[in-house]
């Protein structure tokens, strides 16, 4: 398996890849997402292929994508709250359900840290969706942490 950044021509085989994970979210918490994958939200792959702040990922075997992400180099300013901070942001990962438990997610992890320190930030972040009790548990045995969380609270009259 090779892990390295994607080129145009596997960014399809990428999308389908993530169609799969926009699936899951939308089973997951169909109150947020649609249940259709909308035109747009494939393009946004091109969209951060093409992008300076942005990067896509492929983990690749025989040239099938076994997984991707696409993360984002964050930098931001100070502000009366916070100080200024950058961060490798990994805004989306995903594997191949038939590829799962192979080693993907860690390689394309791997790869990540590495980008990250060549880029020089300090720390990788990321978030997810409560229900994805799998992603949690694999980020949790990848050393990561929890440090903020979202929380809701639905008001009754709010839901119908």
């Amino acid at each position: 398996m090779e892990v390295r950044f994607a080129r145009r021509e596997e960014l399809e085989g990428i999308n389908e890849l993530r169609r799969a994970v926009h699936t899951l979210h939308a089973e997951g918490r169909p109150d947020v997402f649609p249940s259709t994958v909308s035109a747009e939200l494939s393009e946004c792959v091109y969209e951060a292929f093409d992008s300076k702040e942005m990067g896509v990922i492929a983990a690749l075997s025989g040239g099938e994508v076994w997984g991707y992400a696409v993360v984002e180099y964050t930098e931001k300013p100070a502000s009366p709250y916070t100080l200024p901070m950058g961060y490798y942001h990994v805004a989306e990962l995903g594997v191949d359900e038939h590829r799962r438990r192979q080693g993907v997610a860690r390689a394309l992890m791997d790869f990540m840290k590495e980008d990250a320190v060549r880029r020089g930030f300090p720390r990788i972040e990321l978030d997810l969706w409560e229900f994805n009790r799998d992603a949690l548990r694999f980020y949790e045995a990848a050393g990561f942490s929890t440090y903020r969380r979202h929380m809701e609270l639905w008001l009754e009259e709010e839901k119908s």
